[in-house]
């Protein structure tokens, strides 16, 4: 009887619906923006003629990857990655320890803070957004504590901190939302960590510090970098925590992109700044695997 793992009529049945709908749901989307970033005419709701695409001359126009790299778009694009890097860091150094307590509780205690750091995905980020809106207003929760303290009145005056619509309240909401990508690489890591290498390092009168940054770190770099990578690339095309949080006084490329779209109507210059940041996805993602080839730590 011939195995089934052999079989090529298992073999097309299994891998026809999957490939039908990666074709028509993202190869094809993707495609036709490609094209379209090369087209040198707006779009009207979506719609294009041919003669709107470059002339098959062997030469492409390039003008909208140009311009994305004129004018303001250039200062919000290097504004981005910073917030998105500053965000990154931040999550980072929050979720390591959290990671780390995660590890060594009680093991009747993870299941239950494993769970209160996916608790959050359970909520629309449209209503946690706003949460966080609630909480850091000129009214908000922060502010009425810190009056209810005395502190307004000690050290502002009396008046109210201005905690939204900047770059600080957009890194916060970031790094309220993406925490969860960042624990939870760092808990599979840690998790497999051999101990022992810890026990042996301080044995051998290595410090706490010394086995941290010579043994631990170097062994959980794998998932260091998976999280980062979790992490820093949601935060460049996000456009919903910076428009909320930010404002215009915050504006991120993802809201450049979301402005094309729907209000310029300017589709190939939006295909265009989108591409840029798949490509800046694409260069992370070689990075990842590169610093993982190189890695002598535990695989993620």
């Amino acid at each position: 009887m011939e195995d089934w793992k052999s079989s090529k009529n298992v073999f097309w049945t299994l891998f026809t619906p999957g490939s039908i709908w990666l074709f028509v749901f993202f190869l094809f989307p993707l495609a036709f923006l490609l094209i379209l970033s090369i087209s040198t005419k707006a779009v009207v709701n979506g719609e294009i003629s041919i003669n709107d695409y470059c002339y098959f001359c062997g030469l492409t126009n390039l003008s909208n990857y140009v311009r994305a790299f004129g004018g303001a778009q250039i200062f919000i694009l290097w504004k981005t990655i910073w917030v998105s890097a500053v965000a990154t860091a931040l999550c980072l150094a929050i979720a390591y320890p959290i990671a780390f307590g995660i590890c060594f509780a009680p093991a009747r205690w993870k299941p239950i803070l494993l769970m209160l750091v996916i608790l959050p995905f359970w909520i629309n980020l449209l209503i946690r957004t706003y949460a966080l809106i609630a909480v850091m207003r000129t009214q908000g929760y922060i502010n009425l504590v810190l009056d209810w303290l005395g502190i307004l009145k000690l050290f502002h005056g009396g008046n109210p901190f201005e905690m939204l619509y900047n770059n600080s309240s957009v890194i916060v909401g970031l790094v309220y939302v993406y925490m969860p990508f960042m624990v939870l690489p760092l808990y599979a890591t840690i998790e497999r960590l051999d101990r022992s290498f810890l026990e042996a390092s301080l044995d051998l009168g290595a410090s706490q510090l010394t086995t941290f940054l010579k043994v631990t770190v170097p062994l959980t770099m794998p998932g260091i970098v998976t999280g980062i990578i979790l992490v820093f690339i949601p935060c460049l095309g996000t456009f919903l925590t910076s428009d909320m949080l930010g404002g215009a006084n915050a504006i991120m490329i993802g809201n450049v992109i979301e402005e094309q779209f729907k209000t310029a109507n300017d589709w190939p210059f939006g295909s265009a700044i989108s591409f840029l940041l798949m490509f800046a996805t694409l260069a992370a993602l070689g990075i990842r695997a590169l610093l993982q080839r190189n890695s002598k730590g535990v695989d993620v």
